[in-house]
């Protein structure tokens, strides 16, 4: 379903399709909303809420969790302990290769008209969106392979989930991204969490 909906998305965004109309509407309904609000406070939290995107926090948060996932793992006694440290480090590098190629082929201008000279990055889809959303979550994955807390595992994936929706709504908010191509970013995301847990071997192996 994610893939069909990453691949709907993407073909719209190359053909300028009717579905971008979804993008003009986000947008002017965010303008109307910030300037009914007139809050800074309100757009100081939304560039917030986008900074948590970056390479810097995401990364770091990812890899403590791959290295609090393998300290536990070898506790456990687990033989293959180690294995949530490359794990963690493969994902990362699998962000730039997934996303960057997308933005130069796509070359999407951005919500305030940046163009996209040659060479240059489009907008689609979102880095920081897939970036939180990947990292996070694989990051979540990690930890919660390796607890048996219930109160951990009932609440790390809808905390992880609220974090990664307040970075696309800050994107949006702050007119760093348009809404597609935060969607976007969540669907690939969304695959490759979909994916991981399936070519990791059991904690216990």
């Amino acid at each position: 379903m994610l893939s069909a909906l990453l691949v709907v998305i993407s073909w719209q965004v190359a053909v300028g399709g009717p579905l971008l109309r979804l993008d003009l509407s986000a947008r002017h309904g965010v303008h109307e909303l910030r300037g009914w609000l007139d809050n800074p406070w309100i757009d100081y939290g939304g560039r917030g809420l986008a900074d948590l995107g970056g390479s810097i926090p995401a990364i770091p948060v990812l890899l403590v969790g791959a290295a609090l996932a393998a300290w536990r793992e070898w506790r456990a006694g687990g033989r293959r302990w180690w294995l949530p440290l490359p794990t963690a480090a493969l994902t990362a590098l699998l962000i730039p290769l997934l996303v960057v190629p997308a933005k130069t082929w796509f070359a999407r201008p951005g919500p305030l008209g940046e163009t996209v000279g040659p060479g240059q990055w489009g907008w689609y889809p979102s880095g920081h969106t897939a970036t939180s959303a990947i990292a996070y979550g694989a990051a979540a994955l990690l930890i919660s392979r390796t607890t048996a807390s219930p109160v951990v595992r009932r609440w790390l994936y809808p905390a992880t989930a609220l974090v990664c929706l307040g970075v696309g709504v800050g994107l949006v908010w702050s007119d760093y991204h348009w809404l597609l191509d935060v969607t976007a970013s969540w669907c690939l995301a969304g695959v490759v969490l979909w994916g991981l847990p399936r070519v990791l071997p059991s904690p216990a192996d």
